[in-house]
């Protein structure tokens, strides 16, 4: 994708969506931590369902410490692999404690140091918490980025880079939402949208899945199979009824040949 189309890629979406935000609930930065750690694998409407009933009663490092691991499990056992995730964020808020008085570090390495957080996290939590122009590639972003052509690679490292470079400076603080919205409701994995696709104009995508278009196709194609077939069987009777056929006394003097 051109930079021009990049450009308005963003513009549009910036258009429709001025001000995109996670959907994940929180009311600070350490329930904000909690949220995107328990959301790996995992939907962030079945996190929501999860931290609506656990944040009431423990939203600082040192309340879940006070759950106890057993505790902390029978909260969010309706996440997948939750007993991993127990075990990781109760790691993590005994080092917030111990080391950073509670509170969720600033400092890539620092927040990348912690249990269960790894780059992803650490972006999300960089761009969404202490708004910095990070880049959290997930598998939406991933997928959207190689499909439209905004920043094609093997790795979710390698799109990172690409999508931060790309990227103009001033669509940066909000293109990881964006781009994770429009991956979620619009370029969907199986199925895109690309009827309701705001964006298409931009899209360097092949096989955009637009229905009226795709029908018109096969229609034409059959068509013209079924025309040319019956152009074959008229020609074919055509000839056979102007040839001359040769009389008995000619077919007779043939044969002696």
């Amino acid at each position: 994708m051109k930079r021009d189309l990049i450009t308005l890629f963003f513009e549009t979406l910036k258009q429709a969506n001025p001000n995109p935000t996670t959907e994940l609930e929180y009311s600070s930065h350490f329930e904000l931590l909690c949220a995107v750690l328990l959301s790996a694998q995992a939907t962030d409407v079945g996190v929501n369902k999860a931290t609506k009933i656990l944040f009431p009663v423990a939203n600082t490092p040192q309340q879940i410490l006070d759950l106890g691991l057993k505790g902390l499990e029978s909260y969010i056992k309706t996440i997948g692999l939750y007993k991993s995730k127990a075990k990781h964020l109760m790691q993590t808020c005994e080092i917030l404690v111990q080391q950073h008085q509670g509170e969720v570090p600033r400092a890539r390495e620092l927040l990348e140091a912690l249990p269960g957080v790894g780059r992803k996290t650490a972006n999300v939590i960089l761009n969404v918490a202490f708004h910095e122009p990070t880049m959290a590639v997930d598998t939406h972003i991933f997928r959207v980025s190689n499909r439209v052509g905004l920043a094609k690679g093997k790795t979710p490292l390698e799109v990172e880079l690409k999508l931060l470079k790309r990227i103009p400076e001033p669509y940066l603080m909000h293109a990881h939402n964006w781009l994770i919205l429009h991956g979620r409701y619009i370029c969907k994995a199986r199925s895109p949208d690309c009827i309701s696709c705001q964006v298409i104009d931009c899209c360097s995508y092949k096989e955009k899945n637009l229905p009226h278009l795709t029908k018109s196709k096969t229609t034409a194609k059959t068509t013209a199979k079924t025309t040319a077939k019956t152009t074959a069987k008229t020609t074919a009777k055509t000839t056979a009824k102007t040839t001359p056929k040769a009389s008995p006394k000619t077919a007779q003097k043939l044969k002696r040949f």
